[in-house]
């Protein structure tokens, strides 16, 4: 169990304190919702929380298989809902990794990265497409 402590600060801006770390983070609701838009919205987090846990057990795996994934890249976009409530509706995800397209763990890193804690959380009805790009020389 991991504690998160958060304090609204007023203006739609929240302060969220990570328990163990005591490392914090600011949330601003976003300028077509009412907030200021100067930091990540609650949303953006969702998004970002995909991404990186997706990067991160593709790391995990590529360290246990001493593979050199410096260089990785991961870009995600969030669709919010037209209709309400409002919503996230979809999250494609690109992930960009340094190694060839015939590589003989790529089959390992791409379920890795789709079986990540944050893909298998995010709600069924969210649409999450990943595109892998292998950019490595063969």
């Amino acid at each position: 169990m991991i504690e998160i402590n958060v304090s609204y600060e007023g203006q739609l801006r929240t302060r969220a304190t990570h328990g163990p770390s005591k490392c914090e983070l600011i949330t601003d609701a976003p300028v077509d919702n009412h907030g200021k838009g100067e930091s990540f919205s609650p949303t953006d987090l969702v998004a970002t929380a995909l991404a990186t846990c997706m990067a991160t057990v593709i790391g995990i795996v590529g360290e246990r298989k001493q593979l050199d994934l410096a260089g990785m890249k991961v870009h995600v976009e969030k669709h919010m809902s037209d209709d309400a409530p409002r919503r996230i509706v979809r999250l494609p995800v690109i992930i960009d990794l340094p190694l060839p397209p015939n590589h003989p763990d790529r089959a390992m890193l791409e379920a890795a990265a789709l079986t990540c804690p944050v893909h298998q959380s995010v709600h069924p009805a969210i649409d999450k497409p990943v595109t892998f790009n292998w950019n490595g020389e063969e």
